[in-house]
């Protein structure tokens, strides 16, 4: 599966932003689809992942209430909706395909290039 993740840009504090993964190449319900991050000189870290099928989904606690994971099943796309975004949430965001539902990122075998957003104070 190629993963090509989209939406990324500059946006003011209290802003939002609807990140999007588009996927060619199967994805199975019993995949799982997850957004990380990296922000400049520090480690990647999961946001959020949703079972292909069931749509169930996990969020980090940093964006809990703020950030939700969502997918179209016939679009094969992700999407991250971004509400109240702070500073903090700088970074490089990443769409990645796992076999099962994982916040460690070496349960993702399959990685897109990732996107920049960037929150201004």
């Amino acid at each position: 599966v190629q993963l090509q993740a989209s939406g990324g840009g500059l946006v003011q504090a209290g802003g939002s932003l609807r990140l999007s993964c588009s996927a060619s190449g199967n994805i199975f319900s019993s995949h799982v689809m997850g957004w990380f991050r990296q922000a400049p000189g520090k480690e990647r870290e999961f946001v959020a992942a949703i079972r292909w099928g069931t749509a169930s989904t996990t969020v980090a606690e940093s964006v809990k209430g703020r950030f939700t994971v969502s997918r179209d099943r016939a679009e094969k796309t992700l999407y991250l909706q971004m509400n109240s975004l702070k500073p903090e949430d700088t970074a490089v965001y990443f769409c990645a395909r796992a076999n099962g539902l994982s916040r460690r990122e070496y349960d993702y075998g399959h990685w897109g290039q990732g996107t920049q957003v960037t929150v201004s104070s």
